[in-house]
């Protein structure tokens, strides 16, 4: 489908990360997209209060202000809400479903962490993938087995659409990850601590 540019910096948001760091989602999120990031995905495992929701709808305006995609994690229904793209897991509501409920137009991300779910993901309604852990990551509960950047390399011809190196991406490995075939590297515990001067570095790092 490919109906987008997957900009070459995927920086996550992911609250319980923020939180460890004690800086608030939301003025993280104004560092991310001040320093230049086109795209910024919310993460959050815990339940999602009004509270949460309406820290999202506030993070959501921030990015449509500096015109960048915003993509909530695992649910459609908020994504919906706050006119966002979702990003899917493989325990999360079935990629075309999803496509049901936000409609053709919206962005549809879903991941994938082997082979065959690679190439599974060829059947979905989904415009990118993303494929990991690529590297040992502590920003994952119950991690899934890394990939590494053998596989990654071999899998790449395995799928057209856009596809996301994400886990234990750093400054010092994500070229190497960008050479193995990924079009795009998420980033989540780097963003850290001071925010906007690492997105800052991260995007002048990757483009």
């Amino acid at each position: 489908m490919n109906r987008f540019a997957l900009p070459r910096f995927y920086p996550i948001l992911d609250k319980e990360v923020s939180d460890r760091f004690k800086v608030g989602l939301e003025a993280a999120a104004a560092s991310i997209l001040e320093a230049g990031a086109r795209i910024l995905q919310f993460r959050h495992k815990g339940s999602f209060s009004r509270g949460t929701v309406e820290t999202i709808e506030r993070i959501a305006a921030l990015c449509r202000d500096a015109g960048a995609l915003f993509v909530v994690n695992d649910r459609a229904d908020i994504a919906l809400i706050v006119g966002a793209a979702v990003h899917l897991g493989q325990e999360d509501l079935a990629p075309t479903a999803a496509r049901h409920f936000v409609g053709r137009q919206a962005i549809i991300g879903y991941s994938t962490h082997n082979e065959r779910q690679l190439t599974a993901a060829g059947a979905e309604p989904v415009d990118y993938l993303a494929l990991g852990p690529i590297f040992e990551t502590a920003s994952k509960r119950n991690p899934d087995s890394v990939v590494g950047l053998e596989r990654l390399r071999l899998w790449r011809p395995l799928t057209p659409r856009p596809l996301v190196a994400i886990g234990g991406i750093t400054r010092a490995n994500a070229s190497s990850a960008l050479e193995a075939g990924a079009n795009s590297v998420a980033v989540i515990g780097d963003l850290f601590p001071n925010v906007r001067a690492r997105a800052k570095e991260w995007i002048a790092t990757v483009g």
